[in-house]
């Protein structure tokens, strides 16, 4: 059975071009997705791999309408070569059926593999010299005034203040204000309710 693959990028897009190709290389059944072909998360890709079976060709107008990543590409390629199904690309005349087609994804493939290598490479040399150069990598850890936690604590403590703001005030989440209460607890600096201490610091203010 040939299965047709066709995808527009909006709703407002005329995809009649690609159907009539389709129909007329004999598709008796077309898929087609109005979104972006950023990555394989399309409703109507996802039902068609699903669809169909071995022996099946799918047929699509051109790359870019199957996948706009090599990677992409491949993979999908490859999940339908696991099916016995097979692919063919109108525009760029490849077709897996045949020595010549299955020679052009070999190629891909190879340079896919070669352009995440040199990334990799980049990456590692970056890192590298980075740390030659004695930049501390990672997020930078935030860097809290333990007095005036206390200060706004105390003043959160007797409902003069909203938890949130003190939040704010250091720009961290609730579980990281958790984490130097309990320090500063454990410290002797503060001396938390029995309500905190059961882990309800959201019950007050």
């Amino acid at each position: 059975m040939l299965v047709g693959y066709a995808r527009v990028s909006t709703v407002t897009q005329n995809e009649d071009r690609q159907m009539e190709a389709l129909k007329k290389y004999g598709c008796e059944k077309i898929f087609l997705d109005k979104l972006s072909g950023k990555d394989t998360k399309r409703p109507e890709l996802q039902k068609m791999m699903d669809f169909v079976r071995e022996g099946d060709t799918v047929i699509v107008t051109e790359f870019s309408r199957f996948s706009r990543s090599t990677k992409d590409l491949l993979s999908l390629v490859e999940q339908l070569t696991e099916k016995n199904v097979e692919f063919k690309s109108l525009k760029e005349n490849v077709d897996t059926t045949t020595s010549s087609g299955k020679l052009v994804l070999t190629i891909f493939a190879a340079l896919s593999e070669f352009e995440r290598s040199v990334i990799l490479e980049r990456q590692a040399e970056g890192i590298a010299i980075a740390k030659a150069k004695g930049k501390k990598l990672g997020r930078k850890k935030k860097v809290i005034n333990d007095d005036k936690l206390v200060e706004m604590y105390n003043e959160w403590k007797d409902n003069y203040i909203y938890q949130k703001k003190i939040m704010k005030e250091f720009g961290i989440s609730r579980t990281t204000l958790n984490k130097h209460l309990n320090r500063l607890a454990a410290e002797g600096r503060i001396t938390k309710p029995e309500e905190v201490k059961r882990g309800k610091l959201e019950s007050r203010k």
